[in-house]
């Protein structure tokens, strides 16, 4: 019994001990590990960025998936019935050169839009036809593709020559 009572007195001495959580320490702050994670996109589970493209004095502001992989840029906006207005698809090269895309299983229009090494933009090909088979090609060698909604360039005043950048130190 003595043993007990002492096996007892130990334990509540031990427990009394621990360090007392301070009070909203840490509540409403998100651990370190979850701060640094990027977001990702709900429906794709590829990661996003954010992407400026620079026309004429004005910034125009999308938030993007980023299809890196050869699997990811093949799938790109494949089946998908909507895209924000301010969303879209980058599709970043490792090795620069001449891109061809096309709108197989892509349900809705796109701006699909050809950036230079230098972020300049190459080529707009403007409200691509849905689930078509046709190439859209540009001629010459580029470092990326964005796409976003069909019409959009357009209704911002985007334009070959504007230039486009994101923050993720890949910019072509």
């Amino acid at each position: 019994m003595k043993d007990a009572s002492l096996a007892l007195l130990v334990g509540l001495l031990l427990g009394a001990c621990q360090a007392e959580p301070q009070p909203n320490a840490m509540k409403d702050s998100p651990p370190p590990a979850a701060a640094a994670a990027q977001p990702t996109s709900p429906v794709s589970g590829l990661p996003l960025i954010p992407l400026e493209v620079r026309s004429d004095g004005r910034v125009h502001r999308f938030t993007v998936e980023v299809a890196r992989s050869g699997e990811e840029q093949a799938y790109g906006l494949m089946n998908r019935t909507r895209l924000g207005p301010d969303e879209g698809m980058l599709f970043p090269f490792e090795r620069h050169h001449a891109a061809s895309f096309w709108m197989k299983n892509t349900l809705i229009p796109l701006d699909i839009i050809f950036v230079r090494a230098d972020g300049r933009i190459a080529r707009i090909a403007a409200n691509t036809v849905p689930e078509s088979l046709t190439p859209v090609r540009v001629s010459e060698p580029v470092a990326a593709v964005l796409e976003i909604p069909g019409g959009r360039a357009a209704e911002l005043g985007i334009e070959e020559g504007d230039r486009v950048s994101w923050p993720d130190g890949r910019r072509p």
